[in-house]
């Protein structure tokens, strides 16, 4: 067993060694530029055109609606932006939730600082969005609709195909962040019924540096970046061939194992809550619906326990993210809980765990003993 136990899984992933494998010769030897005319460049080229097949596949896409990028971030600045700029003559009315990771939030605020109008559309006690409120939340001159396929910290799934159905009808751009689904749940363009999907590539067993945005055959989008024809101009530069081909494998891996490692996923999060829940109580306090949730997430409050002195406590063993943030004593809770209305206390005792494809029945026992040692003490 690995020490200390990693369950952060939603902040990052380890590259997976099929990935590292597929990525070595490029680092290695194959350093010519994808735009040139000769073998070693050339051989990049088409190693870049099968990572684009790989990632297709994954999401069922064809292949030339696949962009690469250098992260989500970047996906969801060109996707949201792009689809504003693109469609600024028909509206300036962009719709998106109240539990939107900053690199969708704060793009939408900027935009609303630019003649743009954002609705922020609330969420329920788990953080999901009714589609009835999106769609009551739609004008004449609404252009786009923004929400999170699941959310990072609570690991909630939004109901993206109902919302898809309704921007069909009425003829509106919709865009998803995948960031944190893709791989965990099925994620297929068509039954969600997107115009654009982010990719991740850090989230998926792939390096940190590389991401995707699916955007569908005839969706018209403005350039942000502007230089030579690399990904048809909507992201221009020399590309970054190591890491796209770790995406593309990662997202080839994610598909042959997706059953496998969703179960494993969801076995290794079950056994962790019934531990922690049969030795704890009621002292334990579940934010998300699991129904309705990522596989490996358990957004958790432990009561009368201040979660950053409990993750900090702990950090030696296992590895775990926080609900809040603490800065000079002061703690602030994250926007997605507050959206959520949870109570203070609450908030501030809530952890996230987010267990890997690979995390075994030993590092998770060893985690409950860890904790209830943990908060005990506490």
């Amino acid at each position: 067993m690995k020490h200390p136990v990693y369950l952060d899984y939603n902040a990052t992933t380890p590259v997976d060694p099929e990935v590292l494998k597929e990525m070595i010769p490029y680092i290695e030897s194959y350093y010519g530029n994808p735009s040139s005319s000769y073998s070693i460049g050339k051989s990049n080229k088409e190693a870049i055109e099968k990572a684009r097949w790989q990632v297709a596949e994954l999401i069922n896409c064809k292949p030339e609606e696949i962009y690469f990028t250098s992260c989500a971030t970047e996906s969801n600045n060109i996707a949201i932006q792009g689809i504003a700029m693109a469609n600024s003559n028909k509206g300036h009315h962009i719709i998106t939730s109240a539990i939107e990771h900053p690199a969708v939030m704060e793009v939408c605020k900027y935009l609303g600082s630019q003649r743009f109008e954002i609705t922020v559309l609330p969420v329920d006690q788990y953080g999901r969005v009714d589609p009835q409120q999106v769609n009551d939340a739609i004008r004449p001159d609404t252009i786009l609709i923004t929400i999170m396929h699941a959310n990072n910290e609570v690991g909630t799934i939004q109901p993206i195909d109902e919302i898809g159905l309704i921007t069909r009808e009425k003829k509106i751009v919709f865009h998803t962040d995948a960031s944190q689904s893709v791989g965990k749940i099925e994620t297929d363009v068509d039954k969600l019924r997107v115009d654009l999907l982010t990719i991740a590539g850090h989230k998926l067993y792939a390096p940190k540096g590389i991401g995707a945005l699916y955007i569908r055959k005839g969706t018209v989008i403005e350039n942000l970046m502007h230089g030579a024809g690399q990904e048809k101009g909507i992201r221009p530069g020399t590309e970054n061939v190591v890491h796209t081909v770790g995406l593309g494998k990662a997202c080839e891996v994610a598909l042959r194992d997706f059953k496998q490692n969703q179960q494993n996923m969801m076995v290794s999060r079950d056994r962790l809550l019934e531990g922690l829940v049969s030795r704890l109580g009621n002292k334990v306090h579940i934010n998300s619906n699991l129904d309705n949730c990522l596989p490996n997430t358990l957004s958790v409050a432990f009561k009368s326990v201040n979660a950053h002195e409990l993750a900090s406590f702990i950090s030696n063993d296992v590895l775990i993210s926080t609900g809040s943030a603490c800065h000079s004593g002061e703690t602030t809770i994250s926007s997605v809980l507050q959206a959520m209305n949870l109570d203070f206390r609450t908030a501030a005792a809530t952890v996230r765990i987010s267990t890997g494809k690979n995390s075994t029945e030993e590092e998770i026992d060893f985690t409950i003993e860890v904790l209830i040692n943990a908060i005990n003490k506490l």
